[in-house]
């Protein structure tokens, strides 16, 4: 099993809308054939590291990672519901 994380910093007071633009582009991501239950968010919104949106998947294998990469990626609609929280965060990085 692989777990991949995207962790997110957002601009202050922006977590309400970070999180439903990711919401929503997961509802697109699921449309697109990638199966509910393989996503979470998590929000940390006090602490040293407030203000912090983490998107973390998790697939049986590298193979599957990169299918579903490629789905997200294939289709306008799917680079969209990615891209949408964009606007909110001010750094982002990624763990496997």
């Amino acid at each position: 099993m692989i777990v991949v994380r995207n962790i997110f910093r957002l601009k202050f007071g922006k977590a309400r809308e970070a999180t439903a633009a990711w919401k929503e582009g997961l509802a697109i991501a699921e449309r697109a054939g990638i199966r509910r239950g393989t996503w979470r968010l998590l929000t940390d919104l006090v602490g040293p590291d407030f203000y912090t949106l983490v998107v973390e998947a998790t697939y049986a294998s590298v193979t599957e990672f990169e299918q579903s990469a490629r789905r997200r990626w294939a289709t306008p609609s799917g680079r969209s519901g990615i891209l949408a929280s964009r606007p909110y965060a001010k750094a982002a990085t990624a763990r496997s």
